[in-house]
């Protein structure tokens, strides 16, 4: 594409990268864009390679005048754009050996429903409740932002309330249903999260989604907003809910744990480690989730300290709705959406995800074959009862004739 003009043609590679369901496109000097389409990244040769002027006038272009003079100094640079009727995009701008290089990632205008996502049940109560603190965690890209925009979104549907979002940069974007939303961007409506996080309060929200836990501070903030009766949503990069808790006990020092662990106990309602899993039918992925809900058994660990005891209580917890990541693996292996190789790769505990499916497999192999012995054995039963039919007809003795209706019997022979 000999014509191809950076500010003229960005936007069609996003175009062709929504028409593909590609969920982050790649740039960076001396290459094509790259797309990640199902969980790899691939080079698109159709447009031609980017210089290092391409980048510059790509990076200036999307930020302001103010934001371009501080991105000489402090190289990282996080932006949000929405490209009408198409999607909405969060770039990540920063420099790479020098070069200037960006990754923009895909978010649909439309909020999907947690229904259309095919989550948990539990995951509606969960975003209902009246107050306390809900953890979304897991890897940057396993789809954090997008389960709690659906359970926002369902809130939005369901309750009369003020919601308040701060962000960096702001994601989904949000219509007012029942609820009235207001979405704050760090650096746009807001100098920091901890500026955001002191006036909060004076805002009158009843939900509040802090976009990362990035700090004690930050912590401290949303603990104490959960206890004074708010629901607060944040997310940790963490892949799991004992994992959570123990990298927000190593955030303190040593003597505050204690005392940490106790408010967390009261405060904390439920953790939801997600990863995203290619689906083995090659349609996109699907998340795996692992789900903590806070029972009296889980807040007793939590306050003791008890971390590595918390996941025997979620493999026991179905009735409240909880499983661990190797529970939900196994059901979407067993469900013939994911395949064994892709669930093993995934898996929480690897050892023991090998041992569920060999025991799964094994449980599946003789219901198979005690279905087709069943089979096998009515059909067995079947052919006999025929054979007995047609032995009985050709045994039986000859009827002797019936006279006709009305009619005089025939003469006896002599």
């Amino acid at each position: 594409m000999a014509d191809f003009d950076i500010l003229q043609n960005w936007r069609d590679v996003i175009r062709r990268a929504a028409e593909l369901k590609s969920s982050d496109v790649f740039w960076k000097p001396g290459n094509p864009p790259w797309m990640r389409l199902k969980g790899a990244v691939y080079p698109q040769e159709e447009w031609p390679a980017l210089t290092e002027t391409d980048m510059e006038r790509l990076a200036q272009s999307l930020m302001r005048e103010r934001d371009w003079e501080r991105f000489q100094e402090y190289p990282e640079k996080d932006v949000g754009l929405t490209i009408e009727g198409l999607c909405r995009l969060r770039i990540n701008i920063y420099r790479e050996r020098g070069h200037i290089c960006a990754v923009m990632r895909l978010i649909p205008i439309e909020i999907p429903t947690l229904a259309d996502l095919g989550m948990p049940e539990v995951l509606k109560d969960i975003a209902l409740r009246p107050q306390g603190l809900v953890l979304v965690t897991g890897p940057t890209g396993c789809g954090k932002s997008t389960t709690l925009a659906a359970m926002l979104n369902h809130i939005n549907e369901n309750r009369r309330a003020h919601i308040v979002s701060i962000e960096d940069p702001i994601e989904y974007v949000h219509r007012d249903k029942k609820c009235i939303v207001s979405q704050r961007e760090v650096s746009i409506d807001t100098e920091s999260f901890e500026d955001a996080l002191k006036y909060c309060m004076r805002q009158n929200p009843d939900v509040i989604l802090i976009g990362e836990m990035r700090d004690v501070s930050t912590f401290n903030v949303a603990m104490q907003s959960a206890e004074t009766g708010h629901l607060v949503f944040s997310t940790v990069h963490t892949t799991s809910a004992a994992e959570t808790m123990e990298r927000i006990l190593n955030m303190f020092q040593p003597h505050e744990r204690e005392q940490i662990s106790i408010r967390l106990s009261r405060s904390l309602q439920a953790i939801i480690a997600q990863a995203l899993v290619p689906r083995q039918d090659a349609l996109g992925r699907v998340a795996a989730m692992e789900i903590m809900v806070v029972t009296p058994t889980v807040r007793k660990y939590i306050e003791d300290g008890r971390a590595s005891e918390i996941e025997e209580a979620i493999e026991e917890g179905a009735h409240w709705g909880m499983q661990t990541k190797n529970q939900a693996l196994l059901r979407l292996y067993g469900d013939g959406i994911i395949s064994a190789d892709e669930a093993m790769f995934n898996a929480g505990n690897y050892t023991q995800m090998r041992q569920l499916i060999q025991r799964y497999d094994k449980e599946k192999a003789d219901a198979a074959a005690a279905a087709a012995k069943a089979a096998a054995e009515q059909e067995r039963r079947r052919r006999m009862a025929v054979a007995q039919r047609l032995q009985q007809q050709q045994v039986a003795p000859p009827q002797p004739a019936q006279p006709p209706a009305g009619g005089t019997p025939p003469p006896s022979k002599q």
